[in-house]
């Protein structure tokens, strides 16, 4: 069994390049996996590996100038959901786009897990999903406003031209670890809404403590691992990924006719050319010769 960490955290590094090779070199020797972005206003990512490794690099995380208060969710997998490490230098660490955003100034009120149905119940609340269209597309809380954005950049367009349908109202969001929410709040809070709250450990840690008889989530959380998606427990969900596009598929949609394994999805069937699916035709040859030799190496 293989700890899964997911993990942000937002604080100032005046040079974000000195700590990747450490981080890096780190990661390796403990046997660690996963995705790290470091940036001048913080760290996140997740990380996958043996328990005793994943200890060991979130120690060193939290060893670093202003993480001592660092949190992660906690979760596990049968086998390794990432193929490599990657320590990526960005200029956001979850990319908005808005230069006047800062978090650690000031954000909404955090919500627990356990009481989060008695807020999004109330009538004067507005509950609005942060997250991006194809992850809500496979799960959900009951009500939840769908802004239907492609990226995290486009949240500021979608309020501004929504924000009137929201007077007097309390407003509640949520995504699946709260990192987008620190940014979403602080980013209303600016627009001068008065009332702001966010799930505090978003998605994950709600599904970790709610049990799923009194839940008030539907579906599964898509997740940015080889997991694709979880459900209640943090247990591993049932969906598949589309390896051109990267985005959710079920066993159904396995079943459309756009479907191509590798190499198309009903998602993504008008959205490249013939060359690129070429190239994902070519890349999924690749993959599969791999694989054979990979079994044929075990029989051995």
């Amino acid at each position: 069994m293989l700890t899964v960490a997911a993990l942000y955290h937002f604080t100032r590094f005046p040079d974000p390049a000195a700590l990747r090779g450490p981080l890096t070199e780190l990661c390796i020797a403990q046997g660690v996996k996963g995705s790290l972005l470091l940036a001048n206003e913080g760290i996140n990512g997740t990380i996958a590996g043996p328990a005793e490794g994943v200890a060991n690099v979130l120690a060193h995380l939290r060893a670093l100038p202003g993480c001592a208060a660092l949190e992660h969710k906690e979760s596990y997998a049968t086998k390794m959901p990432f193929g490599r490490m990657k320590v990526k230098l960005k200029r956001e660490i979850v990319t908005m786009g808005q230069p006047d955003i800062d978090p650690v100034a000031r954000v909404g009120s955090y919500v627990a897990a356990q009481d989060w149905n008695a807020l999004i119940a109330s009538p004067d609340v507005a509950l609005i999903d942060t997250r991006n269209d194809y992850e809500i597309g496979i799960g959900t809380f009951h009500g939840a406003v769908d802004p239907d954005i492609r990226t995290f950049r486009d949240f500021p367009k979608w309020w501004e031209a929504h924000k009137d349908e929201y007077l007097g109202k309390r407003i509640a969001m949520f995504c699946t670890g709260g990192i987008r929410c620190e940014k979403s709040t602080n980013y209303l809070l600016g627009q001068g809404v008065t009332e702001v709250y966010h799930l505090k450990g978003g998605i994950l840690k709600y599904l970790e403590d709610v049990p799923a008889e009194t839940s008030m989530w539907d579906g599964e959380c898509y997740v940015f691992d080889g997991r694709v998606s979880v459900g209640h427990g943090l247990v591993p969900g049932d969906y598949d990924t589309c390896h051109a596009c990267g985005r959710p598929i079920s066993a159904v949609d396995k079943q459309r006719s756009e479907y191509e394994r590798g190499a198309c999805c009903h998602h993504c069937a008008a959205e490249y050319s013939e060359t690129d699916r070429n190239r994902f035709r070519e890349r999924q040859r690749q993959l599969d010769l791999a694989g054979a030799r990979s079994k044929a190496q075990v029989s051995e």
